[in-house]
């Protein structure tokens, strides 16, 4: 029995079936595919976090986009919906339709068991080559937990980890500071279990 492939979809293609969808589909090197609901943690802090960063820029060069702003990482290659953005200055489009940014300083993706390999390792690894990236975030659901990402001179990219409520996550990117207590604002977690 022989197994038949599917042709790949050109980014053309997949654009166009992108923008008549009801659901949201990533692109890589020429496939769809479907992007998983979220939680409630999830969508409130997405909700908190963008509120807060569109306050905080609120009369400055910086624009704030959610997860419904899709992202091209390469013009060949990539295409996502990253749960936060930042772009200052002139936001770059790939074409008129001004759906698909080009060029974000800062990007946020919340943690889930299903994603957390792929938002550290393959999707971090594609983000990185965006020259305009100063700033990457992965956010814990489950516990006010921040890791911070950020290049340096050398090509590597530094790691800070930002904890508790009662911390302050300092953007550089963006020249602005964030209580975690306003980005997990009405996040509840379980009480711990005693051993």
């Amino acid at each position: 029995m022989s197994s038949q492939r599917t042709a790949l979809l050109t980014p053309e293609e997949y654009l166009e079936l992108e923008r008549r969808a009801e659901r949201k589909s990533e692109y890589f090197q020429g496939e769809m595919f479907a992007m998983s609901g979220a939680s409630r943690p999830h969508v409130l802090i997405v909700g908190n976090l963008g509120r807060e960063l569109g306050n905080r820029l609120d009369t400055g060069p910086c624009e704030v986009y959610s997860n419904d702003m899709r992202l091209r990482v390469t013009p060949n290659g990539f295409y996502t919906y990253p749960d936060v953005m930042v772009a200052c200055g002139e936001p770059q489009f790939a074409d008129n339709q001004s759906d698909t940014l080009l060029n974000p300083v800062l990007i946020v993706e919340m943690l889930s068991k299903s994603t957390e390999a792929y938002d550290r390792g393959k999707k971090f690894d594609r983000y990185r080559t965006l020259p305009s990236l100063r700033e990457y975030l992965l956010v814990a659901q489950d516990a006010p937990r921040i890791e911070q990402f950020t290049p340096q001179p050398d090509g590597s990219w530094l790691r800070a980890e930002i904890s508790g409520m009662d911390a302050n996550i300092r953007l550089a990117s963006i020249d602005c500071i964030v209580p975690l207590s306003r980005i997990y604002n009405k996040v509840h977690w379980p009480p711990a279990e005693k051993e």
